[in-house]
């Protein structure tokens, strides 16, 4: 049994494959709450600060979620909307943190089942689930987003970084990069060092960074600044489309 927030058919707005058509899983439920990155939201008169994709992080909306205990249901359900769009299209299972659920039986029989349509599976995972390769080999026909989390996050570091974690990801995988969420306060204090620390754990990985935003406004504020790091650096510039278009994270 797991829990999904939401699905839907879009475009992959992040990383190294932004701009391909994509149809999204986005689970219920996180270990990190990442309360450094700012995003401002109200629960019962509460104000809170935590990730953009708080309604999936936080357990306030756990209520809002659904629960999937038949693998079949969900199977279908899929099918029947790929027909819809006429194709299949990548798979992006994203949270909260999807690899939480990595182990559950009826999570891992609908990503077998989707590997085995000739589908490609994209995780957008924090990196810090340790997942057994040879129990669930299907994982290693996966591509794995590393959205590994920085001091801004609010996380501390013995929390955010789990090396045999990453390592497995990187030995084990198809295929994976780092996708760090940085700000223009972070390009100008600590981002490159603690990049390079990951990249002494993960050394062959691509690296992308985005600026941090769950609106247009915020990342108008941090694009610029993130932009030219990743050029001093020879990083990769990752936008975030689906906010540029839509000024949401969800459901888009």
């Amino acid at each position: 049994m797991f829990y999904l927030t939401e699905q839907f058919f879009s475009i992959q707005g992040e990383g190294k494959y932004a701009g391909v058509p994509s149809y999204f899983l986005r689970t219920g439920g996180c270990n990190l709450s990442c309360p450094g990155f700012g995003a401002t939201y109200e629960v019962d008169g509460e104000v809170r600060y935590g990730c953009d994709t708080y309604f999936a992080v936080d357990s306030a909306y756990a209520r809002q979620w659904s629960r999937v205990d038949d693998s079949t249901v969900l199977m279908e359900k899929l099918q029947q909307e790929f027909e819809i769009i006429g194709y299949k299209p990548d798979v992006v299972i994203t949270g909260g943190e999807p690899l939480m659920y990595y182990n559950d039986k009826t999570f891992y029989t609908i990503v077998n089942w989707l590997i085995e349509e000739g589908i490609r599976i994209t995780f957008e995972t924090n990196g810090t689930i340790e997942i057994d390769f040879d129990k669930f080999p299907a994982y290693k026909n996966c591509v794995f987003a590393l959205s590994i989390k920085l001091a801004n996050s609010g996380e501390p570091a013995s929390k955010r970084i789990v090396p045999q974690a990453l390592k497995n990801l990187q030995n084990y995988s198809k295929e994976t990069f780092l996708k760090f969420t940085i700000d223009k306060n972070l390009v100008e204090t600590t981002a490159i060092d603690e990049i390079n620390e990951i990249r002494k754990i993960l050394p062959r990985l691509e690296v992308f960074c985005m600026p941090v935003g769950e609106s247009r406004d915020t990342i108008w504020k941090n694009d610029r600044a993130v932009f030219e790091f990743c050029m001093k650096h020879n990083f990769r510039y990752s936008d975030r489309l689906h906010i540029r278009v839509f000024d949401t994270t969800q459901g888009v």
